[in-house]
């Protein structure tokens, strides 16, 4: 069966992968309402159509922190990618480096670093961190990946406690999974988009992640101000069903679900996107 959209990738990845393995991957912290608010926010939003603009040449690509990638759709840090293929973080870095975008390698990666960078020595490549009371400890981590060539650090500042995933104890699956997906604890973030970024006022670049399923999603995150979105779990149904293969799988219906949506809403490049494609729904 042919795979079309990431819906398609979530239900093929569910019957590979072992039950403990699928929970751990889609469970949430408590209840998931978050998690699964995250989606539906996306949904009361829409799109105003823009016609008899010329839209024959349209343009994915943008900047983040001054480095080109082919469109504003990056790959978000998650732990332990050999649990969905057995080459881990090195297919998803080798995926990255085709597809032109970025990679954050976490802290749990199942892989090596050093093993990570040789697979994908050309790919855009930040590292994430949680800060250790150790501070001697994280110093030799920054030094270390700053040395292997990553360009950014992306610091974790929202887990002063772990989550109760209850899937993973039922499981009794004892990883570091508490973790594991940073957007199972953040706010329903495409509501807080527009907060966030009228408080930065353009002095930082602001980027989501959290409830990205279509190019439509990405535009609505861009035109409230998001610089980029990143994805995690769809990338880890991408890499669970066929490797990196998968994940270019996965990347590319977004891609081209995202020219489309730029398409309808007249946008020629990402520069042209802004608030006024926006209305709320009122259901």
């Amino acid at each position: 069966m042919s795979m079309v959209c990431l819906t398609d990738f979530e239900a093929e990845a569910r019957e590979r992968l072992s039950k403990s393995t699928w929970d751990y991957i889609e469970g949430g912290a408590g209840e998931g309402f978050t998690r699964d608010d995250n989606i539906a926010a996306f949904k009361r939003i829409r799109l105003r159509p823009r016609y008899l603009k010329d839209v024959s040449q349209v343009d994915t690509r943008t900047t983040i922190q001054g480095e080109e990638i082919s469109v504003p759709i990056c790959i978000s840090p998650t732990g332990f990618h050999c649990l969905a293929w057995p080459d881990g973080e090195m297919s998803t870095a080798r995926a990255a480096q085709a597809a032109g975008i970025c990679y954050i390698t976490s802290t749990y990666a199942s892989c090596t670093l050093e093993d990570i960078v040789t697979a994908a020595p050309r790919g855009l490549r930040w590292f994430q961190l949680y800060v250790q009371p150790d501070r001697q400890l994280n110093k030799q981590l920054i030094q270390r990946v700053e040395s292997l060539g990553f360009r950014a650090l992306v610091i974790t500042v929202d887990v002063p406690k772990v989550g109760n995933r209850r899937h993973d104890i039922r499981n009794q699956l004892n990883l570091k999974t508490n973790l594991l997906l940073k957007d199972l604890r953040s706010p329903k973030e495409v509501d807080a988009l527009p907060e966030v970024v009228a408080a930065v006022q353009g002095r930082l670049e602001v980027y989501l992640d959290g409830g990205v399923r279509t190019g439509n999603d990405v535009l609505k995150a861009l035109a409230l101000g998001a610089k980029c979105v990143f994805l995690g779990r769809p990338i880890l149904w991408g890499l669970a069903c066929k490797g990196e293969h998968g994940i270019g799988d996965v990347l590319n219906i977004l891609k081209d679900d995202f020219h489309t949506s730029m398409v309808l809403t007249g946008c020629r490049s990402v520069a042209e996107i802004s608030r006024d494609l926006i209305q709320f729904s009122r259901l």
